[in-house]
């Protein structure tokens, strides 16, 4: 099929042309004089993403899952007990993480159309007067559903309460998209993956360490080997690996950082705001409901839309494949049929969100489903056109 495929899943995501050219060249010596420079980039880069001063930056040549593995193990210990929240199928799976490894999962059992309530986790703290949690594992943004969770209101919920557990934050869809504040909401430990807001191919698992959870990881006891962070952060601060790094991904993220910083981080999360409220006002356009009911809780990365009773969503996906070379996120777990995904996040601009909406509305139309055609892609543009048409703020 002609002309480029458009790639709408929310992550992987497209890979700016600055980003590929900065990955084609020759591989270097990871033991050579060039690979300090690019570490220290990095690692500064990241921070500033993060939103964190002085937070330590460990590397791994891994997906997300690595990364939540690694923030598991280095923090925590067999029998240890840690609060956790099933409300998608992200966060559930972080908690079997956590589970697999011999930790005492309290797995809160919510529903998948919102994040997790702050009053929840409040009176969950409030009635563990002994501090049996050593950790709370929150994910920022529920890919399978669409739904963010305040981050600042469970540490003030966790600060009311007094309670001792480390923060451990899954950012994998929010960092370099969403507001991500890592030092001023006391977050102790966030991870992510290269392959979303980040703009990478898949391959890289980032966490970001605050001092509670380093001082934790020397204590801990549970096994490591490849995922121990420590043995990372000592080579990091010479500028190298223990383990031989993906390099051509490294000069990836050093590209994908300077045009994040060229862009502003406070712009891209606007950017990513405003093409998330087009895509929401053309789903409000077709007449379908958002799997997300709060719209506090709205993601500004991906939207899920549900469908109508006894249509399958995958028939959306497949037809959207098939016909016009557009990539649909499927619907996961117990979402699966029911809602298709679709993803702005990443390197995205205006006309590419109009194009997924029309590529949306054609593929519902091709398979039978009631939608007004045109609407959706009128709605989006009212949307971005105001946007434009607005004052610059003074």
């Amino acid at each position: 099929m002609s002309g480029r495929p458009f790639l709408q899943i929310p992550g992987p995501t497209n890979i700016p042309e600055r980003i590929l050219r900065a990955m084609d060249r020759a591989v270097i010596d990871h033991r050579g004089a060039e690979l300090p420079p690019l570490v220290f980039e990095i690692v500064g880069g990241l921070r500033r993403t993060f939103q964190t001063r002085d937070a330590a930056i460990a590397l791994f040549p891994a997906s997300g899952t690595g990364a939540t593995e690694a923030a598991v193990v280095n923090t925590l210990n067999p029998g240890d007990r840690v609060l956790a929240f099933n409300h998608g199928a992200f966060s559930h799976g972080f908690a079997e993480v956590a589970r697999r490894h011999g930790i005492v999962v309290d797995e809160v059992e919510l529903s998948w159309d919102r994040g997790v309530p702050t009053d929840v986790v409040a009176d969950r703290l409030r009635a563990d007067a002994a501090h049996a949690y050593r950790a709370l594992l929150v994910v920022h943004n529920e890919t399978s559903t669409g739904a963010t969770t305040d981050l600042a209101g469970i540490r003030r919920a966790m600060d009311a309460a007094g309670h001792p557990a480390l923060l451990i934050v899954d950012a994998v869809s929010s960092l370099a998209s969403l507001e991500l504040r890592f030092d001023e909401w006391g977050i102790d430990v966030a991870l992510a993956g290269s392959q979303k807001g980040l703009m990478l191919p898949p391959g890289l698992g980032i966490v970001c360490i605050g001092a509670r959870a380093l001082r934790r990881s020397e204590e801990v006891s549970t096994p490591r080997s490849f995922f121990d962070w420590r043995p990372v952060l000592k080579e990091m601060e010479r500028g190298y690996f223990p383990y031989t790094p993906a390099t051509l991904l490294l000069f990836g993220l050093r590209e994908a950082l300077r045009l994040l910083e060229e862009e502003g981080l406070s712009q891209v999360i606007a950017r990513h705001r405003r093409l998330a409220d087009a895509v929401r006002a053309a789903v409000r356009a077709w007449g379908l409901p958002i799997q997300c009911r709060e719209p506090a809780e709205y993601s500004h990365t991906l939207t899920a839309v549900v469908v109508p009773e006894g249509t399958d969503s995958d028939a959306v996906r497949r037809a959207a494949e098939a016909h016009f070379n557009l990539a649909l996120g499927a619907g996961l777990g117990r979402l699966a049929g029911k809602v298709f995904r679709i993803g702005h996040l990443g390197a995205l601009n205006d006309l590419e969100v109009l194009a997924t909406v029309a590529g949306a509305e054609l593929a519902m139309t091709v398979i039978g489903m009631s939608v007004p055609l045109g609407a959706g892609v009128a709605a989006a543009q009212d949307v971005l056109l105001k946007r434009h048409l607005m004052p610059a703020p003074r």
